[in-house]
């Protein structure tokens, strides 16, 4: 959840270690700090806040040489686990003799019995953090080599790690390893740089090496050595970057998140392209892995998410029992290792993550494995580590998603699990007209995105009417019902509003209490079976004074009698009319944030990768 950057090679360390820092903003942004070696020495500038910050206070503190000649450095930009964001709480920290410099992603679950060792050998920490623990343990354990003294330190490690290390007696290396958080080296003309995202690596190389659980790499300006930690050679091949740099800047947006929701049709249409057969009606996903007949005998889904890719796993759930006949199951990925779930052989366990380094669900996938079942990943970031570990899946291919909100991940995530239900139900009960109809109206969705991102001048002005609240409630049944869960969690996520997505039957069942004059409720009463129970809960929710907002189908003119204001979408299939629905929730969650003047891509509190259980 925190970004590390670092750099050694034949250019100025500093400036290039704060960029990739704002490269990986969105990844933490409590504090951040970098060290560079100079003159044998290591030399730290840190401060909470931003990286704006941190930029602000080197160029006060440090002479402007400084910038010119160093060309080794690790950098960070944190969100807090242990200990507040504060300069002293800020990485990168040091061990005892100041001489080593550790920044540090994930948590060091025996931090509290290190430091104690360590104290009682003389030992003295400044900051509240594991990290620090982590720092002074290579630091005790450095007899001239600081690859042993990493080695030596993480065995006795209990937790997660991605870390980057450097040291004034070794100026010429930098030392990272990985355990549960992602590393990636890119490997460039005279220079490497390590990064726990690519982003921070796509304008200098496109050549990158995946680190893998408990790989160690010894990384000089023209050489990349790994080993495992048992000091055992391992070869990783190096990859190829998908995206350019391009694809990781605003592009003339206000925001990143606008930006993203305005390459949705794009997004789709990458993630949609080649996988529809419209001669059998059904969809190519070789992703997955296994032959028609192996497929005929899946008995059960499960899918693992959290947050956003719950919600998506909701509405395959829906899509999977629909289309396939197969039952089907959303499990909260954080609970599923530790709850000993039924699983068997028969069954087909789906692993959604955009970053593909969710910890819950990499160790929900893990269990998944170890208990024997039908394993496979969907995720966006290719390389990841649920998509190595699974070893078969389907990637989205939606781009780089750098605002915190998710938001092109989630339609493309919806878009594939229609493309796996329409697959499955064709081995089963689905005739290949009806399937073909299904793939007609799923290559319809970008073109439906489209035309429901051209409202959202309209949208803006409705979310005038909706910012000064700070309650709300979305309802929403079938199909729509996670979509209602989703289109509040945006609404929290960046504009800070209470927020809670009910089904529509549940909000007489007690929430219908908080109900006051002019409460918004947003009714999604779009053209569905159900439709007209939806229709009669607002009635209830107008009787009692809410302000009801409904998203309904384009030219519903019954609906659109029973709301106060109204967004419509295109007319299409009810599955895939949840992701132009989803997509007008992201518009008016964006516009009512900007109206509230928040601070849309980073809001407080929240990261984008979430690599901590």
């Amino acid at each position: 959840m925190c970004g590390i950057v670092g750099y050694i090679g034949k250019s100025p360390a500093p400036s290039i270690l704060i960029n990739g820092l704002k490269r990986l903003e969105y990844r933490g942004y409590d504090s951040a700090g970098l060290a560079i070696i100079e003159d044998d020495k290591i030399v730290v500038a840190k401060s909470p806040g931003k990286v704006a910050s941190l930029q602000e206070r080197a160029r006060a503190d440090w002479p402007t040489e400084r910038f010119k000649t160093s060309s080794t450095g690790i950098a960070h930009t944190r969100w807090a686990t242990h200990g507040p964001p504060t300069e002293v709480n800020a990485h990168p920290h040091l061990d005892q003799s100041g001489g080593i410099a550790l920044v540090h992603n994930g948590i060091i679950e025996n931090y509290r019995a290190l430091r104690a060792r360590l104290e009682s050998k003389g030992h003295t920490f400044h900051s509240e953090t594991d990290t620090e623990v982590l720092s002074h343990l290579i630091g005790e354990n450095d007899k001239g080599n600081l690859f042993q003294a990493v080695c030596d330190a993480l065995h006795q490690v209990e937790g997660t790690f991605g870390i980057a290390v450097i040291s004034a007696n070794e100026p010429g290396k930098i030392i990272t390893a990985r355990r549960g958080s992602p590393i990636v080296i890119g490997v460039g003309d005279g220079e490497t740089i390590v990064a726990s995202d690519a982003s921070a690596i796509i304008s200098h190389t496109r050549q990158v090496i995946y680190l893998e659980d408990n790989d160690i790499a010894i990384v000089t300006a023209n050489d990349v050595e790994i080993r495992d930690l048992d000091q055992v050679p391992v070869t990783r091949e190096v990859a190829e970057l998908g995206f350019d740099s391009d694809a990781a800047e605003k592009g003339g947006y206000e925001h990143f998140m606008l930006k993203e929701i305005h390459e949705q049709p794009e997004s789709l249409a990458n993630a949609i392209r080649g996988r529809l057969d419209f001669n059998l009606g059904t969809s190519v996903l070789s992703g997955m892995g296994t032959s028609a007949r192996d497929l005929s005998e899946i008995q059960r889904v499960v899918f693992l998410g959290c947050g956003t890719s719950l919600h998506a796993g909701l509405v395959g759930e829906y899509a999977f029992e629909d289309l396939a006949d197969i039952h089907a199951e959303v499990q909260q990925a954080a609970e599923f290792r530790y709850r000993n779930p039924i699983i068997s052989r028969s069954d087909l366990v789906v692993a959604i993550s955009q970053s593909g380094e969710t910890a819950d669900t990499l160790a929900a996938v893990r269990e998944a494995n170890q208990k024997g079942a039908f394993v496979m990943g969907l995720c966006n970031v290719v390389g990841s580590t649920i998509a190595r570990e699974t070893g078969r899946g389907i990637y989205l291919h939606a781009g780089p998603e750098i605002s915190v909100a998710s938001t092109k991940a989630f339609t493309c995530q919806v878009a594939v699990m229609l493309m796996m239900a329409l697959k499955l139900g064709r081995g089963r009960r689905f005739s290949r007209e009806e399937g073909l109809k299904l793939a007609r109206e799923i290559e319809r969705i970008p073109e439906l995105v489209e035309r429901t991102i051209q409202q959202s001048d309209k949208i803006e002005k409705i979310a005038a009417r909706y910012a000064e609240h700070e309650h709300a409630f979305f309802i929403g049944r079938g199909y729509l019902y996670p979509v209602a869960l989703e289109g509040a969690l945006k609404l929290k996520e960046i504009s800070y509003i209470h927020a809670e997505g009910y089904h529509a039957a549940e909000l007489k069942h007690g929430p219908i209490a908080l109900l006051q004059k002019g409460t918004p409720v947003i009714a999604l009463a779009n053209d569905i079976a159900g439709k007209d129970k939806t229709l009669g809960n607002v009635e209830e929710c107008r009787a009692r004074g809410a302000r009801i907002l409904g998203v309904i189908t384009e030219g519903d003119k019954e609906a659109a009698e029973f709301m106060d204001d109204f967004i419509e979408v295109p007319a299409c299939h009810p599955l895939v009319a949840t992701i132009p629905t989803a997509v007008a929730l992201q518009l008016l969650s964006y516009h009512i944030a900007r109206a509230r003047g928040c601070e849309i891509d980073q809001p407080r509190n929240l990261a984008k990768s979430v690599t901590v259980e």
